[in-house]
């Protein structure tokens, strides 16, 4: 039987069109680079489909995926309760911690430091959960609807409209070599990522579990995974659903 999708031979999977290295960029001959599209690649590979992106503000993610009009939000989409009551997600293909960027010249070293700073990020992400579990700061929320919430967030830290931003541990590695930015601290969330899909879409659910499972038991999802995030250890098992 067929794997069940929008357009016929096709896997078409929501993302940002941002440089979130080392997760995903866009180089100037549009070939997508990173650990997210290499894993979604060897997936639609696995399928026996050609995979597609539909590249999307933030803000237009959801809507777009339940209105039909893609398979799956493919784009660092953490798996909570409530999450849930709303998508159906794949079984995971990375778990991050979450950490927090600041100016270099900014002494803050752990969360009881935040207390009265404007702490950045991405307005109903789980990297804002964990903002709203430090008394004393004062949250920024950012809505996703600029073409770019990322550089977003970043160019606000750089001029002082917020002090820290929090995000999830790996989209601060291609910042990391700049002497203005400092990684102050990590979390030990233990972030689920997946596909996110349609409630009722249990059929491509099924296939691309089978096709994670797959490329999770012959290894190849930990070479893609020590490829592009050669500083942070496999998960390995913690990826298992359950």
């Amino acid at each position: 039987m067929s794997t069940p999708t929008v357009e016929a031979g096709r896997l078409t999977l929501i993302c940002a069109d941002l440089d979130a290295r080392p997760l995903f960029w866009t180089d100037a001959d549009g070939e997508r680079h990173g650990y997210e599209p290499a894993v979604a690649s060897a997936v639609a590979a696995e399928l026996g489909l050609a995979l597609r992106w539909k590249f999307l503000r933030w803000s237009d993610f959801v809507p777009c995926l339940q209105a039909g009009d893609a398979d799956a939000i493919w784009c660092g989409a953490a798996i909570t309760p409530a999450r849930e009551r709303e998508m159906l997600f794949s079984r995971p293909y990375a778990v991050f911690d979450e950490s927090v960027l600041v100016r270099a010249s900014d002494p803050i070293t752990q969360p009881e430091d935040l207390r009265g700073r404007r702490v950045g990020a991405i307005a109903g992400s789980t990297n804002m959960v964990l903002a709203e579990t430090w008394p004393g700061c004062e949250r920024i929320g950012f809505d996703g609807t600029s073409d770019d919430v990322f550089a977003e967030m970043i160019a606000a830290l750089r001029n002082g409209d917020i002090d820290p931003v929090v995000d999830d541990e790996p989209a601060f590695g291609g910042l990391l070599a700049d002497p203005e930015l400092r990684l102050a601290f990590t979390v030990a969330t233990g972030n689920r990522w997946g596909a996110a899909l349609r409630l009722d879409n249990t059929r491509l659910k099924r296939a691309l579990d089978s096709a994670l499972q797959t490329l999770h038991a012959n290894g190849s999802l930990r070479d893609s995974w020590q490829q592009w995030l050669p500083a942070i250890d496999w998960p390995g098992t913690s990826m298992h659903p359950g």
